[in-house]
């Protein structure tokens, strides 16, 4: 076997941006500094070719693959509906509608939990409609404001992970594509983004015990740590505090507010249109490949083109936002324009992230930038501009596996060390869409290396979709801890709390949901526990906890009334 042309360094670009984030709390900058510094690798120390080779070969050649450009085309006109549709007023009329079931402390914290579900199309427009929108209403029924800083943050991100339109969905099937591309053609086969990333939903165990241990704490009226005292305070409260208006509250530049239905409309509009295109798409590769077998709907969602269905799916729904919101005079000329714009300008930042992680994932690959398949017996072909770092990784992995010191006992442990591993990122860097972008490529190549071949198909292992699964659910999780998450501060900002205070207090419930999704997830997917039985157990173990260690406010509280 042909020795590695770098080694440990080709774990370098990763490393770097890694701890260059956790320095700067900078992830775009740390990014950038990992890709140069893999050019630099590339090149053997070229600097001028190595600078030539960072713009040309390595950014430039990821910017242009039509994928990527229809993922960021969905990510913008899907931002451009959030705007849209917030400044038509429609957004909030949805929310206000649902609102009023709330009447008493359990409604009112199951109702915050269930309109969280609703806005599930990105995180951002749930932190602030939710958090402005919501915080009258609790400070009426005297629930909190870390209390609603907690339900609007923790199911914001959550949501929109696992929704099949979301502005998440575009970046997730991103990096799980660019993981693919790392494994060989004969690996791949058979396996498509979309397919792996509804596989993995079950695995996905703090995201999903997170959004349950929301609806538990509400409805079961029990609360732990620095939350307890802080509804007990609430409970105290002789008045209802000034509400104030902060920057991030979404305004409405409409004179006439749109109602409800000019919201839901167009978001329905997109859910029905990814999925009848990518079940089109789908069905017509299957009808080329099957011959006489039967064609089965998970294989025709499996081969359907996901970025061609949802690119489309944003264009037409941010079509129908503008003739509903336009035609009916709610928004106009140039406020529909500047609305438009608006919601587009704040998916940037998502996107500069997603390319520059694309970037690095095709660097640290074994796949050649212009598209050409490695020549049969050629060893690390693409080695003047990939560092195939995957391939070190796997075989590092076997080496260990195979000893005596090892005895595959890593392949057990692998999805825990992968979903603290990308906790520890997230909480440093405070992002999410970072941590997948640096972790997801390599983490698909080590996961396979990992299972055993004779396990049956990829993508219903369930070692190698707990692996990946962690890596989506682990950036949650440290995201929800890090207090210079985005998500964590615009959650404060929006419900009118103090940023430490609702760190403070959230800290606790994701710290037991990402307990509970270790001691009895990540660990019992490794030594072969069912997910079907592990998933019950952590919601019933959350209960228990609950009830044992939890308090209710109100208990041995005298309530003084308004």
């Amino acid at each position: 076997m042909e020795i590695h042309p770098y080694g440990w360094l080709s774990l370098a670009p990763p490393v770097v941006a890694v701890i260059t984030a956790i320095a700067t709390r900078r992830i775009v900058p740390a990014l950038l500094l990992g890709i140069a510094v893999g050019a630099l690798l590339t090149s053997q120390g070229n600097l001028p070719r190595a600078i030539t080779d960072l713009f040309e070969v390595h950014l430039w050649s990821t910017l242009i693959q039509p994928d990527k450009l229809r993922v960021a085309a969905f990510t913008l006109l899907i931002g451009a509906t959030i705007g849209v549709i917030q400044a038509s007023g429609a957004m909030r009329s949805l929310v206000e509608s649902l609102s009023r079931f709330a009447k008493t402390r359990r409604t009112g914290q199951v109702g915050a939990w269930a309109m969280g579900l609703v806005v599930f199309f990105d995180d951002y427009a749930n932190c602030l409609l939710l958090g402005t929108t919501l915080a009258p209403i609790c400070d009426r029924l005297k629930i909190s404001r870390e209390k609603l800083a907690y339900i609007v943050d923790s199911t914001a991100a959550p949501v929109a992970g696992l929704a099949l339109v979301s502005t998440w969905i575009a970046v997730e099937l991103d990096y799980i594509r660019e993981g693919l591309t790392n494994l060989t053609a004969a690996e791949s086969a058979g396996l498509s983004a979309f397919e792996l990333f509804v596989a993995c939903i079950p695995y996905r165990f703090y995201v999903i015990q997170t959004l349950l241990l929301v609806l538990l704490v509400g409805w079961i009226g029990r609360d732990i740590g620095p939350m307890l005292r802080a509804e007990r305070q609430a409970l105290r409260r002789k008045e209802l505090p000034a509400t104030q208006e902060n920057d991030t509250a979404p305004k409405s530049d409409s004179i006439r507010r749109a109602p409800w239905w000019c919201a839901a409309i167009p978001i329905g509009v997109i859910l029905l249109v990814v999925l009848g295109l990518i079940y089109l798409t789908g069905r017509s590769k299957m009808l080329l490949v099957a011959g006489d077998k039967p064609i089965l709907l998970r294989d025709i969602f499996g081969s359907g083109d996901s970025s061609l269905a949802l690119m489309y799916g944003g264009l037409i729904g941010l079509t129908t936002a503008i003739v509903l919101c336009s035609g009916l005079r709610y928004l106009r000329g140039p406020r529909l324009m500047e609305a438009i714009s608006n919601g587009a300008s704040l998916i940037l930042p998502a996107l500069a992230i997603l390319w520059l992680a694309s970037t690095m994932s095709r660097m640290t690959s074994n796949k050649d930038f212009e598209g050409r398949q490695a020549t049969a017996g050629i060893a690390f072909e693409f080695k003047d501009h990939r560092l195939y770092t995957g391939e070190y990784l796997k075989g590092k992995l076997i080496d260990w596996n195979e000893s005596e010191q090892g005895s595959g006992a890593i392949t057990h442990w692998l999805p825990t060390i992968i979903f603290v591993l990308a906790g520890v990122i997230a909480f440093c860097t405070g992002s999410s869409y970072g941590t997948m972008g640096i972790l997801t490529p390599m983490v698909i190549p080590l996961a396979f290396a990992a299972i055993d071949p004779g396990d049956g198909a990829i993508s219903q292992s369930p070692i190698f979709l707990a692996c990946l699964a962690s890596v989506l659910a682990g950036a949650i999780f440290g995201d929800h801890c890090s207090p210079i998450s985005d998500t964590t501060i615009l959650s404060s900002q929006a419900s009118g709390c103090d940023h430490l205070a609702h760190v403070k207090t959230q800290m606790p419930y994701a710290l037991l949901a990402g307990g509970v999704s270790i001691l009895l997830g990540t660990i019992g997917i490794g030594f072969g526990f069912s997910v079907w039985l592990l998933l019950p157990l952590q919601t019933a173990c959350m209960i228990a906890i609950l009830f044992v260690f939890g308090r209710r406010p109100e208990d041995n509280l005298e309530i003084e009334s308004f």
